[in-house]
């Protein structure tokens, strides 16, 4: 599984692949964050915070993330390599579990950068160092769990067709519904605690209240439950492909 997992990881950075993940995810919270004028400028609006950076970044993520996972199953299928997999010493889950961390692991590189701009916001502060720790550190959780659920979602969306770019529409559009979809078809509902209960399977809910700072059990196995179900999805996919 491990050589899998290294296999993929080289396969992202001996291509441009990897490197320009990064750079577009650098590059466009950079511009929201420290030039474009607006809401999310950081000098513009004149407060400490790493906000901006946690609001561009999910949907930064919800197109750059199925990219990187659009071709993990895909190309295997079309190439016809797949079969070729099955023949190591690993098994079907071990696999997607190689790809799916493969995915993860690549989201984390581009995270780590931006460990510059906190420190940059944080020098900015009056007096330098004065702002929401914990929230920032809450929120680069959220950001890697949610990360993490686009990418359990974009490799089950690649198990499903050999061509990438349907794979890649299809990982987008099951993102956003996870993401948002919850949300509005809450604003439809008329009970409260219809509201509460529908709001609450959406990973946006989940994301903001992770994001307050505190590390609730209930986000955590949320993000966890998201993930395993799109992986045992994948499986099912994958299996069902031999009948």
């Amino acid at each position: 599984m491990w050589a899998l997992f290294k296999k993929e990881i080289s396969g992202f950075f001996s291509s441009l692949t990897g490197y320009l993940v990064i750079v577009v995810f650098l590059l466009l919270n950079s511009l929201f964050m420290w030039i474009v004028p607006g809401q999310f400028n950081v000098i513009g609006n004149g407060y400490a915070t790493m906000d901006s950076l946690f609001a561009i970044a999910p949907w930064v993520f919800l197109f750059l993330v199925p990219a990187i996972t659009m071709r993990m199953f895909s190309e295997e299928k079309r190439s016809g390599t797949l079969d070729l997999l099955y023949t190591r010493p690993v098994s079907e889950l071990q696999i997607i579990l190689a790809k799916f961390l493969a995915s993860w692991a690549l989201v984390l590189f581009s995270l780590l950068p931006t460990l510059i701009y906190f420190l940059s916001v944080s020098r900015l502060g009056s007096p330098p160092g004065n702002m929401d720790i914990g929230g920032t550190w809450g929120s680069y959780i959220g950001l890697l769990f949610l990360g993490g659920i686009y990418a359990a979602i974009g490799i089950f969306a690649s198990s499903l067709t050999g061509n990438q770019i349907v794979a890649f529409i299809i990982a987008v559009f099951l993102s956003f519904l996870m993401y948002l979809g919850f949300e509005f078809l809450s604003g439809i509902a008329e009970s409260g605690s219809t509201v509460f209960m529908i709001s609450r399977l959406g990973i946006s809910y989940h994301y903001n209240s992770i994001s307050r700072g505190v590390i609730d059990s209930r986000d955590m196995l949320y993000f966890a439950g998201v993930i395993l179900l799109f992986i045992v999805g994948t499986r099912t996919v994958l299996q069902s492909s031999k009948w």
